[in-house]
């Protein structure tokens, strides 16, 4: 059984490692949701079942299954992932799913933040949420990992960190209203330095143009190491993604990281502008409280949404005219990864990419 914890990581000795730091496996949601996922989810499961095909070549991967989908997950998927029935309200663990922090003797906890589906009842994405805020929690349990409950509302998509300090985030997201209304900048850092073990915060304006989560930071600017960052960009300026990708850059390119360097800022292309179509929005069903799904929406894609496993990059393939030219940057990039790209458009579909529906467990160390 899992523990909650006093105190807090950073008070303990822990941190969140950086994500291409070697992982015990890798977390999935199940996706069903009718009002999300056109035609009953079915294609978003084909995309699901790939993404978690590719990953479990390199590590162990867990998707979490509601009792309804729990034999027809099992038989979609390859055999070498675990399948575990869990409820919850969608699919979108990086975001709702436990933050695994680290400590330099090889013990693993887990911060199980305050979920609210992207902005509670003001602006939140659909209600209830009540099953995802439980996630996290679920997840330590069935690892047995001790967990801290985090005051605050957080989603693990809207922070990025190196591994050394250094945390990425957006003031659009995480200064937001309706996330935790009642802290200050400066209190919200405090709590940052005390769940995550961060030293250093450069804050990016905006996220990814269009992107539903009020600017996750995953969808924009990436680390690929200490010292090295990847930016979502175009080089059109009548885009309305140019200022913010501009904006971004010059931030990252004035800023140093908690030990001091200088950033080097690797673009990658964005693909697209890329639609939904109308028969892609016909296939979703329309409930009151829920994100519209509508012909013509602009669609939040972007290369940097990609996962590092256990030696690989799972990038999303978006557009045929830019995926060679994004995996060949991330190919030099991430030199010593394979890159694997996975066909994503029904994951963008349904507001996110393959970044947002993975989550990491890093490895324990025996001590």
């Amino acid at each position: 059984m899992s523990r909650t914890l006093p105190g807090t990581p950073a008070a303990d000795g822990f941190r969140m490692p950086c994500e291409f730091e070697p992982h015990q496996g890798t977390w999935m949601l199940w996706p069903e949701r009718p009002d999300n996922w056109r035609w009953g989810a079915k294609p978003a499961q084909a995309a699901f079942v790939e993404v978690a095909r590719a990953i479990s070549a390199f590590e162990r991967v867990t998707m979490c299954v509601s009792p309804a989908q729990f034999s027809n997950a099992r038989h979609m998927l390859p055999e070498a992932v675990r399948v575990v029935e869990m409820s919850s309200n969608d699919a979108w663990v990086r975001d709702c799913g436990p933050t695994f922090v680290v400590n330099e003797q090889g013990e693993v906890r887990g911060v199980d933040w305050k979920f609210n589906a992207w902005g509670g009842t003001e602006s939140g994405l659909y209600f209830p949420w009540d099953q995802d805020d439980l996630v996290g929690h679920k997840i330590l349990e069935i690892e047995d990992v001790p967990r801290y409950a985090a005051p605050i509302v957080l989603e693990g998509g809207s922070i990025e960190v190196d591994g050394e300090g250094t945390l990425l985030t957006t003031r659009e997201c995480l200064l937001n209203h309706d996330r935790t209304p009642d802290l200050s900048p400066e209190a919200l850092e405090s709590q940052l330095a005390d769940y995550l073990g961060i030293r250093s915060i450069i804050w990016l304006e905006r996220g990814v143009y269009n992107d539903e989560t009020e600017g996750h930071v995953d969808n924009l600017a990436r680390f690929a190491r200490p010292g090295v960052v990847l930016l979502d960009w175009t080089d059109d300026r009548d885009d309305p993604q140019y200022p913010i990708s501009l904006d971004a850059h010059e931030r990252l390119c004035s800023a140093t990281d908690a030990r001091g360097r200088k950033l080097e800022v690797v673009k990658l292309p964005q693909p697209g502008p890329l639609f939904m179509t109308a028969d892609e929005a016909l296939g979703v069903d329309v409930v009151e409280g829920t994100q519209p799904r509508t012909a013509g929406l602009r669609l939040a894609a972007s290369y940097v949404n990609f996962y590092c496993c256990n030696g690989a990059v799972i990038m999303p393939l978006l557009d045929e005219r830019t995926d060679a030219q994004a995996a060949a940057i991330l190919g030099r990039v991430f030199p010593e990864h394979r890159i694997v790209g996975v066909p994503a458009r029904e994951i963008l579909l349904g507001g996110g990419d393959i970044h947002c529906i993975t989550q990491q467990q890093p490895l324990a160390r025996q001590r």
